[in-house]
């Protein structure tokens, strides 16, 4: 494994109950700052094997953009049982639930 991925990996599993982060702010602190993309496909490759809270991750604006609906529905569900609030629209407030893991 690429040593970006063990980072990356290594940071997604730490990310606790009921805080989210981005897939860009995963790939800065995992070194890679334009590794957004990047931490996307590892997650859908590397979750399960890994047990990576994968539904603990939105985009910039704080969506839930997973293309898939039973997906979507999982992610949002997953979220909403762990306390976090999701806007209507799947958005969910980075500046109240984002986790700084250099914190």
């Amino acid at each position: 494994m690429q040593p970006f991925t063990v980072k990356a990996i290594e940071i997604i599993a730490r990310i606790p109950e009921g805080k989210v982060m981005t897939y860009g702010q995963i790939a800065a602190h995992a070194g890679s700052p334009r590794g957004a993309r990047q931490v996307a496909r590892l997650l859908h490759s590397m979750s399960r094997k890994h047990g990576l809270p994968w539904h603990r991750v939105v985009n910039a604006q704080g969506k839930i953009v997973v293309q898939d609906e039973e997906s979507r529905f999982a992610q949002l569900h997953s979220l909403q049982e762990e306390g976090v609030e999701v806007a209507q629209d799947g958005i969910v407030d980075l500046n109240r639930y984002r986790y700084d893991p250099s914190h």
